[in-house]
């Protein structure tokens, strides 16, 4: 007897020289999918949806920052799909892409996305829907993705494993992150998974237990 397949699949795209996790998600029972965080390199993206054969039908945004969304506009008008996230918030960093592109030495374009994302909305994907949570402090239009049934979350820069984002841009406020770790994130459950835009994947119960920067000990020592 064939196992049955889980309702959501992932894919991780390491992509800019900043190394970002692209990830591709998409439903299982229709094959239809999303990239989240494109920031650039797109022969990558499009080889990864020719192997899979999934059928994109939205890129879906944690936030503003170059390497997470830098060449989003850009595939989105390739692929005739619309862009969901992050939340308004993000806006000032959406507009200066180019110019920052230019800084990072990335082809860059800013877009005015489909959909403006805050907490309490979803995104769906196929059949699947995911939580939205607006996790302020990396930037302050940051939001996270959740897949509840399949205990994964989309995190973006606001949590690494063994670290977190940063919070040395304009607009970052550190205490913000770190309640958005505590009041968005680890109300999903110690067994969740989480996607990360930088480095390995995780689960909640081991930065919990070990994190130095938002681990239950050091929140408690705040």
């Amino acid at each position: 007897m064939t196992e049955p397949q889980p309702p959501l699949r992932a894919a991780i795209i390491p992509v800019t020289p900043l190394q970002q996790n692209c990830s591709l998600i998409w439903c299982t029972a229709t094959n239809r999918g999303a990239f989240v965080d494109p920031g650039g390199d797109l022969p990558k993206l499009r080889a990864a949806v020719q192997q899979t054969g999934v059928a994109i039908e939205k890129i879906i945004l944690t936030h503003g920052h170059i390497d997470h969304c830098g060449q989003a506009g850009m595939l989105a008008t390739e692929l005739g799909v619309p862009i969901e996230g992050p939340h308004e918030a993000d806006r000032y960093w959406i507009a200066k892409l180019e110019e920052d592109g230019k800084q990072y030495g990335i082809e860059a374009k800013s877009f005015e996305p489909d959909r403006w994302l805050d907490q309490g909305d979803e995104v769906t994907v196929g059949d699947l829907t995911l939580a939205v949570h607006h996790t302020p402090g990396h930037t302050p239009g940051h939001i996270v993705f959740h897949h509840a049934p399949s205990q994964l979350a989309l995190v973006g820069d606001v949590l690494f494993a063994g670290s977190i984002g940063r919070t040395d841009f304009p607009l970052s406020d550190h205490q913000a992150l770190l309640d958005s770790v505590k009041r968005r994130l680890w109300p999903m459950g110690d067994e969740t998974v989480f996607i990360p835009g930088h480095g390995p994947a995780s689960t909640f119960a081991r930065e919990r237990a070990s994190n130095p920067f938002v681990g239950d000990r050091a929140l408690a020592a705040a």
